[in-house]
């Protein structure tokens, strides 16, 4: 369990001290399941559930089934376009097909967009996990 643990906290981009915080448990208990040293007490998973409604307990306990439960959130793509000139040719592969303007439906109405920040954030890195459990980090 304390590998899940770890791939959830790597998965949630926080640390062991924001998540022993955000649960209300003490770091040190943290630190200690994360080590192997304890296992964690019905409190301590109660907690994670209570304050992580999203994360698959199962899979947390047992590692039957996905980090997440079905029917959580899944964010939106972001509003820009995925093009040559942010992943280059290369990575588009040899079958994908050109589309024109005309070929994209206009959408319904326009959301509203948010003021533009004076803090333009970027990817550092992203987490694929797959079925097996098993997951690839990219940087």
């Amino acid at each position: 369990m304390n590998q899940r643990l770890q791939q959830f906290l790597s998965a949630e981009n926080i640390s062991q001290a924001q998540f022993a915080d955000s649960i209300d448990v003490a770091r040190a208990s943290v630190s200690h399941v994360l080590a192997g040293r304890n296992k964690p007490g019905y409190d301590f998973i109660r907690s994670i559930a209570e304050h992580y409604p999203k994360l698959n307990l199962e899979w947390l306990i047992s590692g039957k089934g996905k980090m997440y439960k079905q029917d959580s959130f899944v964010p939106a793509p972001p509003q820009e376009s995925y093009s040559e000139e942010l992943f280059g040719p290369e990575s588009l592969g040899n079958d994908t097909q050109a589309v024109q303007e005309d070929d994209v439906p206009a959408p319904a109405a326009a959301a509203p967009q948010p003021d533009p920040s004076p803090f333009r954030r970027t990817i550092s890195r992203i987490i694929v996990f797959y079925d097996d459990n098993t997951y690839q980090e990219l940087k």
